[in-house]
């Protein structure tokens, strides 16, 4: 199996999320443990000379000059995982508590946070055992870092708190007994550590720069598929364009379609047809989902970052020099994030623009509301609603959560990111918009079906096959919600772009258009 270097190695979202589904091992190196080691005994040092330290020997937040004694050192670590886990709601997904961790370790095993070895190793055995501690989605304002959440994700290091173990959600203590192990005593400067960072931030931004680049490939695949059902010109994706306005989104767009549409008959029996032009939702995808993809290369390189920074506070240098800071701070994710929102919106609101379209009939050289024999038959008319509603609701999650600020700990904390909230919109906001191109690819699919007997390219005939395998062509009303769900599994698995994949390779042609590179390696 392959290893990542916690501490070490340059993290990225796939390998974090590799290292969550157990096909990486995250070990330490021994470089890496003494690294730890040493950071751990720059604290104790600060703890014995006395010498006043904000978290070591002090209070939190607004009781920063509140001086500890040194013998409740530890019990001061203790209480604030147990004052700070006040988070509320669902609990997030699994995966994302299990991201959580991964991230912790990686950021503490850095050498600057003065925890324990062993503490980082309990927290490794967590992620190896997954005995994946169960955190509330609410609660965090993001920006001594995830407070809350990280306090709740941390509990059971402590014996307190549930966690997900064997398919349901357990007491920890009950789980620990399991094994045999006890619980862990926190010493100088841990419990601080622990719950200073963006992990949950960050987590959710991971598993957005995973998904929002799925749909991306999916979005530009059935908006392909839509232009070559409804008649689209291929002139619009032509280079010559693009060159002349260099987005890499625009771009990659633009020659990924021009690829894909390469050859085909059905482009070919109305390249000399009377329309002059498309709607803006076939002729400008490549501006509208290139500037999508351009806020996702911004995404991914924030991240990217973020995942292998050191966000807790105070920063432990060396025994003379301790900074208190503010990496914690989520505002360098949180409008990345928000940004990105908007841009997984726009490609639901352009792709219900398209579902539209591909109702009129007329010049599209498809039957109005696809399908022959109308009024009788509704057709796919009400599947627009469905677009319409989950592009409306999309619009209003738009609003930048890092835009706002609530000032926290009696004014101490007087600027907040909301960047926690900036990363579950953004997955909600992602999750709507597949549900919006699964609906464009049932009628994409549909629309190329009036083009028989003349075909497309392989790769796009390959796609339509493999969705009639198990979505058929619509003759008349019938319930759709088991399509929708069909649909929505073809999106979400990412099958539709495998299959191009293959067909690309096995028939030795082009797919992805000019400058994958960035848009594969993350």
């Amino acid at each position: 199996m392959e290893h990542f270097h916690y501490g070490d190695d340059f993290l990225k979202s796939s390998t974090a999320l590799h290292i969550a589904q157990g096909k990486v091992k995250g070990i330490l190196n021994d470089s890496t443990k003494e690294r730890i080691i040493q950071s751990a005994d720059y604290v104790a040092t600060i703890v014995e000379s006395g010498k006043v330290v904000y978290g070591i020997n002090t209070g939190f937040g607004s009781l920063c000059t509140t001086i500890i004694n040194p013998k409740d050192t530890c019990q001061l670590q203790e209480n604030i995982l147990k004052s700070h886990a006040v988070g509320v709601g669902e609990p997030i997904e699994e995966s994302l508590s299990k991201l959580m961790l991964i991230l912790k370790v990686h950021a503490l095993s850095k050498g600057f946070s003065g925890v324990q070895l062993s503490t980082i190793e309990r927290i490794i055995w967590h992620i190896e055992n997954d005995v994946i501690p169960v955190v509330p989605k609410q609660g965090s304002v993001g920006a001594s870092g995830d407070l809350a959440p990280l306090s709740h994700l941390f509990l059971p290091l402590i014996g307190l708190g549930k966690v997900f173990f064997n398919g349901k959600i357990q007491d920890t203590a009950s789980v620990l007994q399991q094994f045999g192990i006890e619980r862990i005593t926190l010493h100088a400067k841990e419990g601080l550590a622990l719950i200073n960072g963006t992990q949950f931030m960050a987590a959710h931004g991971i598993k957005a720069v995973v998904e929002m680049n799925r749909l991306m490939d999916n979005a530009d695949l059935i908006a392909t598929l839509m232009v070559e059902g409804l008649n689209g010109s291929m002139k619009p994706f032509f280079q010559e364009i693009h060159q002349l306005r260099p987005y890499k989104g625009n771009i990659f767009v633009a020659s990924t379609v021009y690829n894909l549409l390469q050859g085909s008959s059905i482009v070919a029996s109305h390249a000399h047809c009377s329309r002059v032009q498309d709607p803006y939702s076939l002729r400008c995808i490549p501006q509208i989902h290139g500037a999508s993809r351009n806020a996702w290369l911004h995404l991914k390189e924030v991240i990217e970052i973020e995942i292998n920074s050191v966000t807790d506070n105070p920063i432990v240098i060396n025994d003379e020099l301790t900074i208190s800071g503010g990496n914690f701070h989520g505002q360098p994710i949180a409008m990345p994030m928000d940004y990105a929102t908007l841009a997984s919106s726009e490609l639901g609101n352009v792709s219900d623009r398209r579902v539209y379209l591909s109702l009129e009939g007329a010049t599209n050289g498809v039957p109005r509301l696809l399908m022959k024999d109308t009024g009788l038959n509704s057709g796919f008319m009400i599947l627009q609603y469905t677009t319409a509603a989950l592009a409306s609701e999309n619009k209003s999650l738009c609003f930048p959560a890092s835009a706002d600020s609530i000032p926290t700990s009696m004014g101490q904390e007087d600027h907040v990111s909301m960047g926690s909230i900036s990363g579950r919109k953004l997955l909600q906001v992602i999750d709507n918009v597949d549900k919006i191109i699964g609906i464009e690819l049932l009628c994409a699919a549909q629309a190329k079906d009036f083009h028989t007997p003349l075909t497309s390219t392989p790769i796009i005939e390959a796609i339509h096959g493999h969705i009639r395998q198990s979505i058929p062509h619509i003759e008349e009303d019938q319930p759709m919600q088991e399509l929708l769900d069909k649909a929505l599994v073809l999106i979400k698995s990412g099958v539709l772009v495998e299959v191009a994949k293959q067909t690309a390779q096995k028939q030795q042609i082009e797919f992805w258009g000019t400058g994958v590179e960035h848009f594969e390696n993350f």
